[in-house]
């Protein structure tokens, strides 16, 4: 059995506190007074830091401490527009070379959020959703696409951003995923592509709105349109973006 570190054991102690808003955005705290908080030496206090930095969960400022992030509309937008440009070509190739196997465990792992989203059960759709998006990857025989897409969910999920129980439901979202699912299960490309970009781009601006400081940001409705017009899958069906007239 693999030992966990002392360091492992402060960043998800450190991560938990973020999530939940023990640590609320905008908070200062120094090495100091989290490694007495949590009883351990300065040394895994920092390391743990540094990863959660790299997850874009804490700013170090030098000489002050350890800044805890929110989420901006800034940092949805940016993180969503890598997930496009990612998933949605992904899914176009999952429709074209997925074999029987990945195209089962895509359909499994949409099978038990749908009966996470009947129980109410968050905790495992959540799990299940991120395994069906990796399920999805998997096609490509690339982990490190894999890891990428994963790190950019973290980097807004592990900041306690979800449309879940706020702006839908899990029935809601599950139904959303089907027609991606169906696409691939059918060897569809330009559907799997279309659906894909239409879930991640509801996502994103659901997620900005809630995000939005009123008085302050603006979201716009047709952020993602440059991506939408120059990028994805060439000869994609037009039934999601219709190209602006000459």
């Amino acid at each position: 059995m693999a030992r966990i570190s002392t360091t492992d054991r402060v960043f998800v102690s450190l991560r938990e506190s973020i999530v939940t808003g023990e640590f609320p955005a905008g908070s200062l705290h120094s090495i100091y007074r989290l490694a007495d908080l949590l009883e351990v030496s300065r040394t895994p206090v920092r390391e743990a830091v540094l990863r959660l930095a790299d997850i874009g969960l804490v700013t170090i400022e030098r000489n002050r401490g350890v800044r805890i992030r929110g989420v901006t509309v800034a940092d949805v937008r940016s993180v969503f527009e890598l997930r496009l440009m990612i998933e949605v070509p992904a899914a176009a190739y999952a429709a074209a070379h997925a074999d029987p196997a990945t195209v089962g465990a895509i359909r499994s792992e949409l099978d038990h959020m749908r009966r996470c989203a009947a129980e109410e059960d968050e905790q495992q759709f959540t799990a299940h959703d991120r395994l069906l998006h990796q399920a999805i990857g998997a096609a490509m025989d690339n982990p490190r696409l894999q890891t990428e897409v994963a790190t950019l969910r973290d980097s807004i999920q592990a900041r306690g951003a979800t449309t879940i129980r706020r702006s839908r439901g899990m029935v809601e979202l599950a139904r959303e995923h089907a027609p991606i699912v169906e696409a691939i299960d059918t060897g569809d490309p330009l559907a799997a592509a279309a659906h894909m970009e239409q879930h991640l781009v509801h996502t994103a601006t659901l997620l900005m709105e809630q995000v939005a400081i009123t008085g302050v940001d603006v979201v716009d409705p047709d952020w993602s349109r440059g991506l939408r017009d120059h990028l994805y899958v060439p000869g994609r069906s037009t039934s999601v973006a219709t190209p602006p007239s000459k």
